[in-house]
C-alpha cells in the first residue's frame, strides 16, 4: 500500500569545493528552528582562528547528520582503535573538537 519508491540523486561538486577545507575546531549553536555549525581553523601557537565554513541546517537534518557521524566514528574506531579526546576550553566554552 505505502510502497517506498527508491530515488537516485545526482550530486555535483565543483573543483574548489572538492578540495575541502581543513578545520581543527567547531562551534555548534542552535535556535528553535535551526542549527549553525562554524568550522574554524585555529592557528598553532597563536590564539587566532578563522571561520572557514558555516553550515546552517534544520533540526531534522542535524539529527540525521549526527547519526551518520556517530556511525562513521564507530566504524573508524573498530578499524583503527578508540579516538581519545581531551576537553579543551576556549573563551568559557568546552569544545571537544580540537
Amino acid at each position: 500500500m505505502n510502497e517506498k519508491k527508491e530515488v537516485t540523486i545526482q550530486i555535483q561538486i565543483d573543483e574548489m569545493t572538492a578540495q575541502g577545507i581543513y578545520s581543527n575546531l567547531a562551534f555548534v549553536n542552535h535556535t528553535e528552528t535551526e542549527f549553525t555549525i562554524d568550522f574554524i581553523y585555529l592557528q598553532p601557537q597563536e590564539p587566532k582562528g578563522k571561520v572557514r565554513a558555516r553550515i546552517i541546517t534544520n533540526p531534522l537534518h542535524m539529527k540525521r547528520f549526527l547519526m551518520a557521524v556517530q556511525e562513521n566514528v564507530r566504524k573508524y574506531e573498530e578499524k583503527f582503535g578508540e579516538i581519545k579526546i581531551q576537553p579543551v576550553q576556549i573563551q568559557g566554552r568546552i569544545n571537544l573538537f580540537q
